[in-house]
């Protein structure tokens, strides 16, 4: 059974997502972008509640901007999805979680080192450029539901 409900539609969205924001990375770099949207869509606390789908997590606005990078600046439309992105998207809807994505809420890239919190929110390590954060422990249940 898969992590989340998807369908066709929500694999070419989210692996063009995933391109967008880790090509650079690999392919462990975008599985692990891939896990922080499946993460958001099953938290339903903080900053995401009441997200039901994988385009509401894609396409949330938070103070005025898109969450995501990629669509506030519109590539995540430059390229279509690759078979390999789309066969990375349905591993992360289905079954794929790993450190230090496992259950982070946030990943960024600070052009920097790390900084310990993000938006007072624990590290829980890098890969390459980004860095990735969980919850406050005991303040979202849900990000720590298969």
């Amino acid at each position: 059974m898969p992590r989340v409900k998807y369908t066709d539609s929500d694999v070419d969205l989210m692996a063009r997502m995933m391109r967008a924001e880790a090509e650079g990375e690999g392919k462990l770099g975008m599985l692990m972008v891939g896990n922080v949207i499946v993460n958001r869509r099953k938290a339903n606390c903080l900053d995401f509640k009441d997200l039901r789908s994988i385009r509401q997590v894609i396409y949330q606005v938070q103070g005025g901007n898109y969450s995501f990078e990629a669509v506030q600046k519109g590539n995540v439309f430059y390229n279509r999805a690759r078979g390999v992105e789309k066969k990375l998207a349905k591993q992360t809807l289905d079954y794929w979680r790993d450190h230090p994505s496992k259950f982070a809420l946030w990943y960024f890239n600070p052009y920097a080192e790390c900084p310990p919190t993000w938006y007072g929110q624990p590290i829980t390590g890098q890969y390459k450029q980004h860095c990735y954060y969980e919850p406050v422990a005991n303040t979202c249940e849900g990000a720590y539901l298969w």
